[in-house]
């Protein structure tokens, strides 16, 4: 029993979700429009402004990807509708972010400046030179994209220099002590 997958979808007032043969969702929103092809032996429904996820049986494989297809689908109604956004920020002395029309530029250390051309549905905002926004309608493309971000300068233990996520804990370790 996948208890995600049980679990009923609210679509939200001023969001459209049309279900095509062959499970490929087309989901609209106030913000802009996902659409996604989900595994057509499970069975979607839409009952007014409810949304249910129905597997055939229960092997194991239609168990795992019960659960997943929910997953995906919630995450697309909440995108067009309210969106995502991960928040950077930039630990360390001359480290410095920001945005230059449709890329992104960042200072951190190397003797170059790293430039990042922002993907298409991802927009970017850089309210201190310390701190980076990052904003979109599909989670995968947003996580993937800060991902990228942080992936240039990771966090180290013993100072604490380099890109983290806002909510990110990073384990401290003491450094060489004299004799």
């Amino acid at each position: 029993m996948s208890r995600i997958g049980n679990k009923v979808i609210v679509v939200p007032a001023g969001v459209t979700v049309d279900i095509k043969e062959g499970n490929f969702l087309t989901v609209k929103g106030p913000k802009g429009q996902l659409e996604k092809q989900l595994n057509s032996d499970l069975s979607i429904t839409l009952e007014g402004n409810l949304l249910t996820v129905k597997r055939p049986n229960n092997e194991m494989f239609m168990r795992k990807i019960h659960g997943t297809t929910r997953a995906l689908l919630f995450n697309m109604v909440h995108g067009v509708s309210e969106g995502f956004s991960k928040k950077l920020e930039i630990k360390g002395v001359g480290y410095r972010a920001q945005l230059q029309g449709n890329t992104l530029v960042l200072q951190l250390g190397f003797s170059h400046n790293i430039e990042m051309p922002l993907p298409e549905g991802i927009s970017l905002d850089v309210p201190k030179n310390t701190e980076i926004t990052v904003n979109g309608i599909d989670k995968a493309v947003v996580g993937q994209f800060a991902a990228e971000i942080r992936k240039h300068r990771k966090p180290e233990p013993y100072k604490g220099k380099g890109i983290r996520y806002v909510d990110e804990y990073v384990a401290r370790k003491a450094g060489k002590t004299a004799k």
